[in-house]
């Protein structure tokens, strides 16, 4: 019988270059994570159906004291296992996996969970029931919800920041090994319909997330995100009909031109260049809302 092993990837702090290290000098960026991450992502993979996984969240080492004694209360849960790097790097992720499952088995899930998200209660249990073949397969359960303050968004991304990938043990390369939506260029990919599989919460801490998709009632997903999407309420005749018309077809316009920019930029400058153009425009947005 095949012995599957699944981990869970979360980089909550660790030093990072590039865009996100704009947002995250910010003041405040910190301490505004912790309130997302026990609000959505931590409560989200308590209650998963499935106990079949390890999880593991890498902390900068520098945290500052009052994260450390969070981070000492979080552990009491028996979730995750913090291991604090100022950087990971693939030897040292796999060193830190196998120490943390122990007797590895003969194949292994990886899946990124960022730290201000959620899963679906039954996010493991689907994804681990996945039929597919040993060769490495990335895998993406589409469908999910955004919410931003108390309207709940359904979308579909079929190449998702909540990837995972299905890799034999043995020279397995993990859910990091590229961008989320770059992984179909270095493997076969999967993806998988259903119904809303994770919650992204847009705030004003975001490094890249928007609201995608079309406003919905969150009433019949709430048995999937109990207590997370608490504050999500019905909406409005005219807020549905105002999103249909207007708001929605303005969003996809507005990353049709997004998508088009980027990919110049990326032909023209290489993924380098994509970065430091996305670091200018975050540097010049903090600017802009500290005046």
């Amino acid at each position: 019988m095949t012995k599957l092993d699944h981990v869970i990837l979360t980089r909550f702090n660790l030093p990072s270059g590039g865009n996100e290290s704009a947002i995250r000098a910010r003041e405040g960026w910190l301490k505004k994570r912790v309130v997302l991450f026990e609000c959505y992502c931590l409560p989200s993979v308590l209650q998963q159906t499935s106990t079949n996984f390890h999880w593991i969240i890498y902390f900068d080492p520098q945290s500052p004291a009052w994260l450390m004694k969070r981070i000492s209360v979080w552990q009491q849960a028996g979730v995750f296992r913090p291991i604090f790097r100022v950087a990971v790097s693939k030897k040292a992720l796999m060193a830190d996996m196998h120490d943390v499952v122990g007797q590895a088995g003969d194949i292994l899930i990886t899946t990124n969970l960022d730290n201000d998200d959620g899963l679906a209660v039954d996010f493991i249990e689907r994804l681990q029931a996945e039929a597919v073949t040993d060769e490495r397969t990335a895998l993406y359960l589409a469908s999910g919800l955004i919410m931003q303050g108390n309207q709940t968004y359904l979308h579909t991304d079929k190449s998702n920041a909540f990837c995972s990938v299905r890799e034999p043990w043995e020279g397995a390369v993990g859910c990091w090994a590229a961008y989320h939506n770059q992984l179909e260029r270095i493997m076969p990919t999967r993806v998988v319909a259903g119904d809303p599989a994770w919650l992204q919460v847009i705030h004003g801490t975001n490094v890249s997330n928007r609201v995608h998709g079309r406003l919905v009632s969150p009433e019949r997903y709430r048995a999937l995100f109990p207590r997370i999407i608490d504050e999500a309420k019905e909406p409005e005749f005219s807020d549905r009909l105002l999103d249909l018309l207007v708001l929605k077809p303005r969003r996809l316009m507005r990353e049709a031109a997004r998508g088009t920019t980027k990919k110049l930029v990326y032909l023209l400058f290489g993924l380098q260049g994509l970065d430091r153009a996305k670091y200018a425009w975050t540097r010049f947005q903090g600017r802009v809302l500290r005046r």
